[in-house]
């Protein structure tokens, strides 16, 4: 098991959700964690939870959307703490509306959280990692990297690119015989306000995950420097299915019920209003 004692460890999206969970696991286990959000009040209850428990939680209001934010943002942390040894890339947004319904900058803004600030937090913690020849890259993905669902063409795309551009930093980074570790998460729906309101058509085949039950098994592959963790187990069939004419495989895909996934969709966004 990795030793991840007094290791810095930066999440975005570390405010709510997924990213608080690691946040506080990582906590617990001696790390010195560094969660980005946009959400300064969602960020100093971490602080304040951590305090409490007597944790090393620093909260810092940061747009990963925006690539001198990061930068900046990046020179602050390695100033007052040292570099990063973990970057966990978690931070992500849903429309969970059809392609043509979603407007325009909605679809951009999808892009921008889900895939193009991977770009901005690889480059500005990238290179310490390759030059101290120590470090690792978590990129949380989805099952929706995996396969195109209905009413989710953004989020499947900038899911897809993910995985797609995590893959490529591993074989770089093998290129190099760099020791930079790499762990890519694909989960099937969570019970986040992410995806409030999803449902699934054999909850014994494909349950909706439990925040803390995904959270715990992201620590655990990251702490065993595992390459790639998909949730449910199920999930690696549809590397099978792949292998099925596309008549066949939309036919696999309409039986179990997963292009009315979305159809009672309510999400944190538009449960907000």
């Amino acid at each position: 098991m990795k030793d991840i004692n007094n290791k810095i460890i930066l999440i975005t999206g570390g405010g709510s959700g997924i990213g608080r969970l690691l946040a506080l696991d990582f906590a617990k286990r001696g790390g010195r964690v560094v969660a980005w959000d946009l959400n300064q009040e969602a960020l100093r209850t971490l602080e304040d939870e951590g305090r409490q428990k007597g944790l090393f939680i620093k909260g810092m209001v940061c747009d990963v959307t925006n690539r001198e934010a990061v930068y900046a943002a990046a020179k602050v942390l390695t100033a007052e703490l040292a570099p990063v040894d973990i970057l966990v890339n978690n931070a992500g947004i849903v429309s969970g509306s059809s392609f043509l319904e979603t407007p325009d900058e909605k679809l951009v803004k999808t892009m921008e959280v889900n895939i193009i600030s991977h770009f901005w937090t690889c480059k500005a913690f990238l290179p310490s990692m390759i030059a101290r020849n120590t470090g690792h890259l978590v990129t949380i993905s989805s099952a929706a990297a995996l396969i195109g669902i209905r009413g989710l063409a953004d989020y499947s795309a900038s899911k897809f690119a993910s995985f797609g551009f995590h893959e490529s930093l591993r074989r770089e980074l093998c290129s190099q015989k760099s020791a930079v570790k790499t762990t890519v998460v694909c989960p099937f729906f969570i019970n986040t306000g992410l995806f409030q309101g999803v449902k699934t058509k054999f909850p014994w085949l494909f349950p909706i995950l439990k925040s803390d039950y995904v959270a715990r098994r992201i620590a655990l592959a990251i702490l065993k420097e595992k390459k790639q963790i998909l949730l449910p187990w199920l999930i690696f069939s549809i590397y099978l299915l792949r292998l099925l004419p596309p008549g066949g495989f939309d036919f696999v895909v309409n039986f179990f019920g997963m292009n009315h996934s979305m159809d009672d969709f309510v999400g944190r966004e538009k449960k907000n209003g």
